[in-house]
């Protein structure tokens, strides 16, 4: 991306106005956005820390062709980027007149970057730190935009026309749940702006600094995990000075060279094997443009 082209569309984002309905950042996620927007290669253009809600839908309604279609307008019954309890779930479905579903949303963060290089090495903070769905796009304008996701999702229907459909202990159950993946979102928020700090005490452009920042992310991931990714031992290595036989052992390409292995020799893993399923949503593109680039 052209950089008069980049700095032109920065300005421009971080001069609007917060139009979200809460009207500020999530304060889980204030330090992370404030660190990428110091730096001039980098734009954030929406954040999400994650959250609870109860959320209700109005009935569906047929159109002409005979389908039933989702009206848009929602009606959001209780919101909280924090954990929730039982009361409070429950003393928002007394207001459900419609379809009422509970949800977890997870942290998302979508980041406008200068360079792909800029985009890749937040990718590789974003991997270790446990965000196994985030991607990178380029638009036509070759605007270059970083998404941090995850698949680390919950959403149950619990009341129909206002209608409570399951119990107040299957509501206490949800309510676990969602707050235990709140609990997780949050640790691994902290491990990517812990990633992301180190990533960018790095300078720009090297290949050598980048080698060891993706050396220190990948070991840091792994040292958070009861079950160490053999990987990340190939990776920390001091003799792998090469920043390709780097990118080549990097725990996201072992993890999937191996399911292609083991699909070869007709070898099927359980899902179970792996402490984080996430690591199989990773969406195939986004390896394929890394090979190419390192």
């Amino acid at each position: 991306m052209a950089a008069a082209a980049f700095g032109l569309w920065r300005e421009q984002r971080l001069a609007r106005a917060d139009t979200s309905r809460k009207g500020r950042l999530d304060l889980p996620v204030a330090g992370l956005v404030q660190l990428l927007n110091s730096q001039d290669r980098f734009c954030t253009t929406s954040s999400c820390a994650g959250r609870v809600l109860l959320v209700q839908t109005p009935p569906a309604a047929a159109d002409s062709s005979g389908y039933e279609v989702q009206k848009k307008n929602c009606v959001w019954l209780m919101v909280t980027h924090h954990m929730c309890t039982k009361e409070e779930v429950m003393t928002a479905l007394q207001k459900a007149t419609g379809d009422a579903i509970f949800k977890f949303e997870p942290f998302v963060l979508h980041v406008l970057c200068r360079e792909l290089q800029d985009a890749q090495l937040l990718h590789s903070a974003a991997i270790n730190s446990g965000f196994r769905n985030s991607g990178i796009t380029v638009g036509r304008r070759g605007k270059i935009m970083m998404a941090v996701r995850s698949t680390h999702c919950l959403e149950v229907p619990l009341s129909q026309m206002g209608k409570l459909m399951v119990t107040e202990e299957y509501v206490d159950f949800l309510v676990q749940i969602a707050n235990r993946k709140m609990e997780e979102n949050l640790k691994r928020i902290d491990r990517f702006y812990s990633c992301l700090q180190l990533a960018l005490k790095t300078q720009h452009g090297s290949s050598s600094s980048l080698c060891e920042t993706v050396k220190t992310c990948s070991t840091h991931s792994c040292r958070s995990k009861r079950k160490p990714d053999k990987a990340c031992d190939v990776i920390a290595s001091p003799d792998s000075n090469s920043f390709c036989e780097t990118v080549q052992t990097y725990s996201v390409y072992v993890r999937r060279r191996k399911r292609n292995t083991d699909n070869v020799h007709g070898v099927n893993t359980s899902p179970d094997d792996d402490e984080d399923s996430e690591s199989e949503d990773d969406p195939e593109i986004n390896l394929n443009i890394f090979e190419e680039i390192y």
